[in-house]
């Protein structure tokens, strides 16, 4: 016979189609042992109010299941597997994998279930008995579905198809015998709960199990001729019929039975029915049709798990056999599974274990396409239409509140191997096969936060090395980047920039050549590292270009490093420290700090040596932006697991340091307000000289340096390569930007912006207050010249009309001033309004802040 892997069976159709790849084991499982042997004790128990809400509740997760597998599976080609391939795909090989193995192992023993729920019954009809009978019957089924299992699927669809029928009949029989014994006053009798009703959701939890067999279809998706058609067609077809009988049943065994009946014999629905012995073979058909339906599905689970290579040790299982690939050899393994269930007897304790697998299952189905639509990717294309994101997410959080409320010992239990397994393959798991969501989920969560970041205002508190570190010789590289890596600590960003002079169609392998030479540098170190080549015919320009361009939004570069020039040959040609100053200053003059790395091989040896504890690291003070970066770089080297334990020492070279009196208590306090433990220590005398005698011991020496006439020169204004020739390992750096140390959450721009608007508010305040001051003084002066001009027409005598005058010219110049007070104040208030504008506030228009909300 021949082998076939599910890799060459997916490069074919399948040959099964909607209704017996889909429907037919789907609705086939869910009509099952409940709907024949407890679904009249759930109304007799409960009532069929009870009754109807425990059906429509438990079916809430299959039709919110149902919704997200019509989504994904339509979004994507679904191949072997079913739900582990959908959740593998989704949420990764961690998830998927953990889900597989669980779901193969809960399907197989499940078949054991179901043989021993066929055997009692059988047991019960046979004339005679002997000892173990229910489980002589139990291994008998399993033999003979292993046998229809291991011919293939159209065996097996043959033999469901007789099984289909079967049923079908048993419940036509059914309902005919209810609607003849139907009596409404003993349907308004039971609909209220007994006296002495079961616990709601102790009966949920009985009822339950009837609808985990709706994605019985989907493990058939390897078999398919159109997974993304069949799969949501099928599974929604059969639960939305299920649903219907379910109802239907609930209300007839509520007509036609009194409540005691009900809740005492499990066979009520033998004396319904208009023939009871098709619902003696009703119920035959429903336990071997849900064993049958489990008896493909999870050979197939562990037949595309085991092609994925997840578990090396279960590769054995990926081969198949003929065209369609049948996996001969995971239903042989799950034939042993489902023995050794039947062998262990009592299924009380692993029973609802297996049942909250099937809710895991479920949740992370409908999570996974949560996962996938809130990631909003492109890609995400479902033709399913009537599909939204939240109906996944409150299908997800409705498996989880169903698994506590049914039975949270046996969640735990369940969640908890869940993670075990998820746990170990994350250990033991190579890279990943295929590309799942969680990149594009990321990409979506780094727009989110680079938007909401966008819209705050920056402060001193949020600033982070933002490292462009620049390197053209191979060589010399791995120091650069392990100092790099060192600086950005776990808090920063860095991307190791290749630039290469030059045009052409040649230039786009010569990029990937040094970008993949670059990726190998970063991996030797195991750093968080991004590499990036830029071509160009003009360096200067490109580097221009680049400095200006760097980043998105709010995620700039801030600080650009590179190697000394001129560290192996001592002192560089003028020209080019030259040149190399003017790219140094390009970059500084776009408000990049500027770091230089100065370390020979021999002086990055004798670093590497040296105990953490024992390295020191020697910041070379002057009290300004300079000093405040490179401490804190000394600090972040520090909080590194190879400097754990080691010294900062600030030697302070300040130019005023002798005509101020500063002291060592002075530079302790400036240190304490900043927060970093070093020992500080006045350098009175400082030349080049001594700063090589006192770090010529150092670890790690941190220097400023300056740029003169585009040069790069040390803090005396001498040759900077001559100094860090005679130091150690050396950073020399320029802050382009000054960094507030001491900034408390209440300072810095957001601090500033609040202030205005607050300025803008008091001064609109006033301003709005002398413009009614203006007014009334303007109306009083007005209301004076009126009596002024009816005591001369009224004749008054002119005392009188000289008063008036008067009294009229006083409230006249008080108009005037009031005036010109308001329209001082309101110049006031618009010059505050556009500097606060200016820092960023939004400061609504004086008509818009008068403005009563709209309702």
């Amino acid at each position: 016979m021949q082998e076939t892997t599910i890799s060459e069976k997916t490069s074919r159709n399948g040959t099964m189609g909607t209704f017996s790849g889909v429907f037919t084991p789907s609705i086939l499982t869910i009509l099952g042992i409940i709907l024949f042997l407890r679904l009249g004790f759930v109304v007799g128990s409960g009532g069929l109010g009870f009754a109807l809400v425990i059906i429509a509740m438990a079916n809430v997760i299959s039709v919110l299941t149902s919704v997200s597998l019509g989504a994904i599976s339509t979004s994507m080609t679904v191949k072997g597997g079913g739900i582990y391939y959908l959740i593998s795909r989704t949420l990764g090989l961690e998830f998927g994998g953990a889900i597989g193995i669980v779901l193969f192992i809960a399907q197989s023993v499940s078949i054991g279930f179901y043989c021993i729920g066929f055997a009692e019954v059988l047991a019960v009809l046979l004339p005679y008995s002997v000892p173990q009978m229910t489980r002589i019957i139990a291994v008998t089924a399993v033999l003979v579905l292993f046998v229809f299992a291991w011919l293939g699927t159209d065996w097996a669809s043959r033999f469901l198809f007789v099984v289909m029928a079967i049923l079908a009949a048993a419940i036509v029989s059914f309902f005919i015998g209810g609607m003849l014994r139907w009596d409404t006053a003993t349907l308004a009798a039971n609909f209220a709960p007994p006296a002495n009703a079961a616990p709601f959701w102790l009966l949920f939890a009985i009822f339950f199990p009837a609808v985990t067999g709706f994605t019985q279809g989907v493990n058939m998706s390897g078999d398919l001729r159109d997974p993304g058609k069949s799969l949501p067609n099928g599974t929604f077809a059969a639960v939305g019929l299920s649903i219907v009988v379910y109802l239907a049943a609930a209300v007839v065994f509520a007509a036609s039975l009194p409540a005691e009946i009900l809740a005492t014999d499990y066979n009520a629905m033998k004396r319904v029915a208009l023939v009871d012995s098709l619902v003696l073979a009703g119920v035959i058909a429903a336990t071997l049709s849900s064993a049958m339906a489990s008896f493909m599905g999870a050979p197939r689970i562990l037949q595309s798990l085991s092609a994925d290579r997840i578990f090396p040790f279960l590769l054995f299982f990926a081969k198949g056999v003929g065209p369609t690939s049948n996996p001969r050899r995971g239903v042989f393994l799950s034939g042993v599974i489902a023995l050794f269930t039947i062998a262990l007897g009592s299924l009380n304790v692993i029973a609802p274990i297996v049942t909250m697998f099937f809710l895991v299952t479920y949740g992370l189905l409908n999570y996974a396409t949560y996962f996938e639509a809130r990631a909003a990717s492109p890609s995400f294309r479902p033709t399913f239409r009537f599909y939204d994101k939240r109906m996944s997410l409150a299908g997800g959080l409705a498996c989880l509140g169903v698994m506590l409320a049914v039975d949270i010992t046996a969640g735990i239990v369940a969640i908890a191997i869940l993670l075990a397994v998820f746990q170990y393959i994350k250990r033991t798991a190579g890279p990943a096969r295929w590309a799942d969501s969680r990149r594009s989920y990321r990409f979506q969560q780094i727009r989110q936060h680079l938007l909401e970041a966008a819209e705050e205002p920056e402060h001193p508190r949020d600033w982070r090395p933002n490292l462009l570190v620049f390197s053209d010789n191979a060589e010399r590289r791995q120091p650069l980047l392990q100092l790099a890596d060192w600086l950005q600590g776990e808090s920063g960003f860095c991307s190791v920039i290749r630039m290469l002079q030059g045009e052409g169609a040649k230039m786009h392998r010569l990029k990937a050549e040094a970008a993949d030479e670059i990726r190998k540098d970063i991996q030797k170190l195991d750093a968080d590292m991004f590499p990036l080549v830029i071509a160009s015919p003009n360096i200067r320009l490109a580097l221009l270009g680049l400095v200006q361009s760097y980043g998105i939004g709010p995620l700039k570069g801030n600080t650009m490093m590179t190697n000394w020039v001129g560290i192996e040959n001592g002192a560089i040609p003028e020209y080019r420290a030259r040149r190399f100053g003017i790219y140094l200053r390009t970059a500084f003059r776009q408000g990049y700090n500027i770091l230089l790395f100065s370390a020979d091989a021999s002086k990055w040896e004798k670093l590497v040596e040296i105990p953490a504890e024992e390295r020191r690291i020697d910041v070379w003070w002057r009290g300004d932006p300079t000093s405040r970066l490179m401490i804190l770089f000394a600090h972040m080297i520090c909080l590194n697991a190879p400097w754990r334990g080691a010294r900062i020492r600030v030697l302070d070279i300040s130019a005023d340091i002798l005509d101020s009196g500063k002291t060592v208590a002075d530079l302790e306090q400036t240190l304490a307000e900043i927060r970093i433990a070093a020992q500080p220590e006045i350098v009175a005398s400082a030349n080049a000289d001594a700063v090589a005698a006192y770090s010529k011991d150092a670890a790690l020496v941190f220097l400023p340096f300056r740029l003169v006439d585009d040069q790069p020169r040390d803090l005396f204004g001498g040759n900077l390569s001559e100094l860090l020739l005679r130091l150690p390992v050396s950073v020399a750096v320029r802050a382009a930007r000054d960094i507030d140390l001491t900034a408390e959450p209440e300072s810095g721009l957001a601090g500033e912006m609040a202030e205005a608007a607050d300025r803008v508010n008091d001064a609109r305040k006033k301003a709005k207050e002398a413009e009614k001051t203006a007014e009334k003084a303007s109306a009083a002066a007005e209301e004076a010249f009126n009596h002024w001009r009816e005591a001369v027409e009224g004749g008054e005598p002119p005392e009188a009309i000289q008063k008036r005058n008067k009294a009229a010219i006083a409230a006249k110049n008080e108009a005037v001033h009031t005036a010109r007070k308001a329209a001082k104040m309101a110049a006031q208030e618009e010059e505050l309004t556009r500097e606060a504008r200016r820092l960023g506030a939004e400061i609504p228009d004086q008509e818009d802040a008068e403005s009563p909300p709209k309702e």
